[in-house]
């Protein structure tokens, strides 16, 4: 704008942003119009010791230049009707700036006649949630339990909901946040002359198991009955007296877990958490979502509900659940769930009941009807696991010869037994959770009823009072390259005598250490030698040294020279003696060097 008031100036700094702008003012009873030439500060005394700051304002009109004294004026009145349009934007731009969360719009419609017009948008809220509670069957041998359903809806806008229609959607859709309402601008490059422009570097861009039915059997060979129930799509009804009692919550805004937990009761007075809950969803797929819609929600601003989206019964098989990472001595009281409500179930704490009180809270990740899922909500006492018995070892298998290089297979053993005590008065079902080693293999354990991407699931049953001792075994074949020609003859001897290769290979063996024990002989010669004529001649430097001090026609420096001599003929001697041993080392080396290259048994 042409008037800045974003920092909320004072008269005389508006003033001076309107220099250039006619106006009027009324200052002790008179009129004065004119064009604002500037504004200056000045000392007014109002006392004879003191004096206080005052603005002018600087007017001209014509020739004429007159001062009047801001304090004064009882009236400013802007004549130019543009600036003050521009004055009044400002002000209103600036009322709007107080909430950042409102913009203005204006939608305009072509055309002729009246019609129906519907505007809509989108609104962010926060992510629903769910809780759920688990009421475990009432017999030990039960297969069927009830799972119950919340859905924690918060209010977060400023608007109360009256009568809404809630639909929540189960799924994980991608969604984002882009900012259209600031204008984008492209930046330009900037272009230097080619005299001083610099090339700059480039960079160019390169063009799981079958259920707890299913499998082998671990620990006694049986398995868990597994029933698969028809995919359903239901709506439960509330009865009268909950819809009543919930009507009147959820319009105080106040639905919560315990005031629907109070609504049922069994003839006993004891709490009929079975019967205690209805659904108030319609439960539908949605393409590949899931979708629980509530009709007539009330919820006052900044208020949150739990309202009911499941009441069904559930297939439940009490298992305890043993996991040496989790705990090292006790497995866990838990469950095996299998989706038999017909809906996706979001991921979501659940409270567990059993013979009608607490037992523990666990946590579901994402449950797609007719699958199924483990969850533990209690430590088990009574029984214990002792895994600390584990075994590994590494054993030669097998061997072959690739030109020169000798290939071999080893095996590494990984066994781990699983003790196990079941002091308790009944016979417990077992799911035995053992990690996976990456790249190994399972050998000679029972079947696993389910494999994850870290772990073995086995399964069985632990008698009252028994114990029963289980395996898992792995094993990894490894590889291991070892080049002949470089290779230590006592390293390759070991393998000559690994009853584990094949014979033809341990033959082939034999034959390349005989070669190489040859070369290291001849090399050993060589080196003896060598030596040898490395003494002669620190001793010829001592003889040397001592005929430099003697006379030249004396006994002693005759006798030197004798030696020196003799000294020489067998350098000579030995020079023509390492000249053959070389030779031979020579064809040693080439013999070695074409049997490995052409050796492949194996």
């Amino acid at each position: 704008f042409q008037v800045d008031i974003s920092r909320n100036p004072s008269l005389g700094a508006l003033l001076s942003q309107l220099r250039g702008a006619r106006v009027t003012v009324e200052s002790q009873g008179s009129e004065i119009s004119g064009t604002i030439l500037g504004l200056e500060k000045t000392k007014r005394k109002i006392a004879e010791d003191a004096a206080i700051d005052t603005w002018m304002l600087n007017i001209i009109e014509g020739g004429t230049i007159r001062a009047v004294d801001l304090s004064d004026a009882s009236r400013i009145e802007l004549q130019d009707q543009e600036l003050q349009d521009e004055l009044s934007k400002a002000l209103m731009a600036l009322a709007q700036a107080r909430d950042q969360d409102k913009k203005p719009v204006t939608i305009q419609f072509n055309g002729d006649g009246p019609r129906r017009v519907r505007v809509g948008y989108v609104v962010e809220t926060p992510v629903w949630k769910t809780t759920y509670r688990l009421i475990m069957p009432e017999a030990d041998d039960a297969k069927v339990g009830a799972i119950q359903g919340w859905a924690i809806v918060e209010n977060q806008t400023e608007s109360d909901w009256a009568d809404v229609q809630l639909s929540l959607v189960s799924g994980r859709p991608i969604s984002f946040i882009q900012d259209l309402y600031q204008p984008l601008y492209v930046r330009r490059p900037v272009v230097e002359p080619e005299l001083y422009a610099g090339l700059a570097p480039q960079k160019y861009d390169g063009g799981s198991g079958g259920g707890l039915g299913g499998g082998g059997g671990a620990f006694a060979g049986t398995s868990f009955a597994q029933s698969q129930a028809p995919r359903r799509n239901r709506k439960a009804k509330a009865g009268r007296r909950l819809e009543t009692d919930y009507d009147n919550m959820r319009n105080a805004g106040q639905v919560s877990a315990e005031a629907i937990n109070g609504l049922g009761y069994a003839g006993d007075g004891m709490i009929d958490y079975a019967g205690s809950v209805s659904s108030l969803a319609d439960a539908a797929d949605m393409g590949e979502l899931f979708q629980y819609q509530v009709d007539r929600v009330s919820l006052p601003r900044q208020r949150s509900a739990m309202i009911p989206i499941v009441t069904d019964e559930i297939e439940v098989e009490r298992v305890s659940i043993y996991n040496q990472s989790v705990l090292a001595k006790h497995p866990l009281n838990g469950a095996w769930l299998t989706n038999s409500t017909g809906k996706e179930l979001p991921q979501g704490p659940i409270t567990v009941l059993d013979d009608g009180g607490y037992a523990g809270d666990a946590r579901i990740d994402h449950f797609p009807p007719s699958q199924s899922r483990l969850l533990s909500y209690a430590v088990d006492l009574d029984v214990r696991v002792d895994a600390t018995k584990m075994n590994q070892t590494d054993a030669l298998q097998t061997g072959t010869l690739v030109h020169g290089v000798l290939k071999l297979k080893r095996k590494l053993t990984h066994t781990q037994t699983y003790a196990i005590e079941n002091k308790g008065s009944k016979d417990k079902t077992m799911v035995l959770e053992h990690p996976r080693r990456s790249n190994w293999k399972l050998v000679d354990s029972p079947k696993p009823f389910e494999t994850t991407e870290t772990m073995y699931r086995f399964k069985g049953t632990v008698q009252a009072g028994k114990n029963k001792d289980f395996k898992v075994t792995q094993e990894f074949v490894r590889d291991v390259q070892m080049v002949l020609m470089t290779a230590d003859v006592d390293r390759i001897l070991f393998f000559a005598k690994a009853r584990e290769l094949p014979d033809d290979v341990r033959k082939a063996l034999k034959k390349a250490i005989q070669l190489k024990e040859a070369l290291s002989a001849t090399d050993k010669q060589l080196h003896q030698h060598r030596n040898r004529i490395q003494r002669i001649t620190k001793e010829q430097e001592r003889i040397r040294a001592n005929m430099k001090s003697v006379k030249q026609n004396s006994e002693y420096y005759t006798r030197l020279l004798t030696k020196l001599n003799d000294q020489e003929t067998t350098i000579e001697k030995e020079q023509a003696t390492i000249g053959k041993l070389q030779s031979q080392r020579n064809k040693q080396d080439k013999e070695l060097a074409h049997y490995l290259s052409g050796l492949s048994v194996g």
